[in-house]
């Protein structure tokens, strides 16, 4: 039997299902002010000011096709009177169509390749404009960072069985599957040298594994037959090494050795990774036929409302989920000058792979909080609550 993944959240812990819907209640609500007026994007950001009375009040921030892309994805899974209420009058169909058109403006990779994703989802009829163009910016042989690498193959995967992309797509999937250093099951920051400095080229991100794990494992699902069992593996682990790893208090680390398997520094922990990247990338893996690794994703979601980093400093306490703004503040922090912490553990572990500078975490506590909201956060919480099966 298929349920969705909302009641099979309520079926494992209730309060997580209230905490979900209000999550996905403060993001349809949020969304529509992030709309730039009379464009078909989104802002980069909207940064929270506190007034003297104790008030909030939002700025918008910047410009973000990309933004704007991730918002279809996860919009086109409401009803469409919601979608159009979130999207200016438009489906996300018909939204994606105007991205689509300003394609020829995109110079980015992942850019494209969102758009062309969000094409595919939608069905919308120039998949295939979206696909050329997406094809032109990824240079045959030059290095990808691994987030793009990996939205180039979700996109492709996305479009299999509506247009012919077989060999794209394998090698799509091998770059990924080539970029992982070793044995180690985590995925570096970029699918080749000459991308990231000598000293940092082990340090990879909470999103160089999510969604390389999501685009092998949807990779996968569309494959015919058997699928790709080992893409699906590749998928397997990475997932359970994030999951493994992953923090008592539910914390999904920030900074991994891409070559050990290993953090390299926890924070900043982000809201959008509790609440929304991490549960769409396990969900897919699962909906694909890999591990459920449910259990983790229901104590990453706690995090959003249980934040142990804040509770254990008098003074520091506050929520994260700002209901009538309509925002979840971005992420938990140190607060340290420089990001100071990520510099020395990122160049130490380079000399030392297991180096933790200890002292670091006495003196950068992470009780900071980065008061903005993105709505691409909102965009991906869409994707993982509303879309899919279990």
């Amino acid at each position: 039997m298929t349920i969705t993944r909302l009641a099979a959240l309520g079926r494992e812990e209730p309060a997580l299902l209230t905490l979900a819907q209000r999550l996905l209640t403060v993001a349809e609500s949020g969304l529509p002010s992030m709309l730039l007026p009379g464009k078909e994007a989104f802002a980069f950001t909207m940064a929270g000011h506190k007034s003297p009375d104790g008030s909030w009040t939002l700025e918008r921030r910047g410009t973000s096709t990309r933004y704007a892309a991730i918002t279809a994805l996860g919009v086109r899974f409401l009803p469409e009177n919601r979608q159009r209420a979130v999207l200016g009058g438009r489906t996300a169909q018909e939204f994606t169509g105007l991205l689509i058109e300003s394609l020829p403006a995109v110079t980015n990779l992942g850019d494209a390749a969102l758009i062309a994703w969000a094409a595919a989802d939608t069905g919308h009829p120039k998949l295939s404009d979206a696909l050329d163009r997406m094809g032109a910016l990824d240079e045959e042989g030059r290095p990808q960072y691994t987030v793009e690498a990996a939205w180039v193959l979700s996109a492709l995967a996305a479009s299999h069985g509506t247009v012919d992309v077989e060999g794209r797509l394998s090698a799509a999937r091998d770059r990924l599957l080539r970029a992982r250093i070793g044995n180690s099951p985590l995925f570096p920051h970029a699918t080749g040298p000459g991308l990231v400095p000598w000293y940092r080229a082990h340090v990879s991100c909470f999103a160089d594994q999510t969604y390389p794990l999501q685009a092998l494992a949807r990779a996968h699902a569309c494959g015919d037959g058997d699928g790709d069992p080992e893409a699906l593996a590749a998928a397997e682990a990475c997932a359970a090494r994030i999951c493994e790893l992953q923090g008592e208090g539910g914390q999904w680390w920030w900074h991994y050795d891409a070559r050990t398997g290993g953090v390299v520094e926890g924070y900043p922990v982000y809201s959008v990774h509790q609440h929304a990247m991490a549960p769409t990338a396990l969900f897919d893996l699962a909906d694909a036929g890999g591990t459920d690794f449910a259990a983790s994703v229901r104590k990453g979601l706690g995090w959003m409302t249980d934040v142990p980093e804040l509770a254990e400093h008098p003074g520091k306490q506050e929520s994260l989920i700002l209901d009538e703004l309509g925002v979840t503040w971005r992420k938990v922090f140190r607060g340290d000058p420089k990001k100071a912490v990520r510099a020395a553990r990122g160049l130490g572990t380079r000399v030392a792979p297991n180096l933790r500078l200890k002292p670091l975490d006495r003196v950068y506590r992470p009780v900071s909080v980065d008061r903005e909201c993105r709505p691409y956060e909102f965009g991906w919480m869409l994707h993982a609550w509303q879309g899919g099966h279990v």
